[in-house]
């Protein structure tokens, strides 16, 4: 019997890298005390470190934060921007708006940031010659391997937007050519949803996939062709 290409998945492997991607979730609360190992740690952080990147050029780095002081004074960061975020909404908007838990700081035993340094000449410039933003788009890339590798490893993570970013960069002593792409909460948890919570919540629904493939130029949309094409359920797949 021939040895299977090594270049291929068997379908158990298959399985469990579309699992991961459609069970992961945006994580902000039932995070458990439990800490996470530096071994499982380092593997998530390894996965995101063999994120694509543009011209292979490693813009990342990784600011590890378990001290319960520094994720204090980030959640003070959080507070400051949440109060003038929620500003923009009104009556049963706000009102819902109000009753999201939009962030685990201190809940998660340790968070994470992942920033981009904007002035890594590793790669010597190549794909960046047309669009300069490739170095942040790489980082988000390393960012979804982390989080597809926390899932693999039952860890629940959760990505806080809502900051005072001048404070937060005074307070990790970020310099001022790096750019902090994610601030990510990350634990053990007691459940992960079946569905992204700002979807439980009725903030947002999911998009119809059909109706966002377009065939050789924007525009030219077929959801029958589009819906033939797909999974059996695929609207109902990952989100935050």
């Amino acid at each position: 019997m021939r040895d299977r290409n090594p270049g291929t998945f068997s379908q158990a492997e298959r399985r469990a890298v579309y699992r991961a991607i459609y069970e992961r979730r945006d994580i902000r609360s039932h995070f458990l005390p439990k800490p996470v190992p530096d071994e499982i740690l380092g593997r998530i952080l390894d996965a995101a470190h063999h994120g694509p990147s543009v011209g292979f050029m490693q813009p990342w780095d990784f600011i590890v934060i378990r001290s319960e002081s520094v994720r204090g004074a980030v959640h003070d960061c959080f507070v400051a921007a949440n109060q003038q975020a929620a500003a923009a909404y009104s009556g049963e908007r706000r009102m819902l708006y109000d009753s999201l838990k939009l962030e685990g700081i201190r809940e998660a035993p340790m968070n994470l940031c992942v920033t981009c340094d904007r002035l890594r000449e590793r790669g010597s410039g190549l794909g960046r010659q047309t669009d300069a933003a490739t170095d942040l788009y790489s980082t988000a890339c390393a960012v979804q391997n982390l989080w597809l590798a926390a899932r693999a490893e039952s860890l629940g993570v959760g990505w806080v937007s809502i900051l005072d970013f001048d404070s937060l960069r005074t307070l990790l002593e970020i310099p001022p050519h790096a750019i902090p792409v994610a601030y990510l909460c990350i634990g053990y948890v007691s459940d992960f949803p079946s569905q992204p919570e700002l979807e439980t919540a009725r903030w947002e629904r999911r998009e119809k996939l059909a109706e966002l493939i377009h065939f050789d130029r924007f525009g030219a949309q077929d959801s029958k062709r589009a819906s033939r094409m797909l999974p059996q359920g695929s609207g109902n797949g990952n989100g935050r």
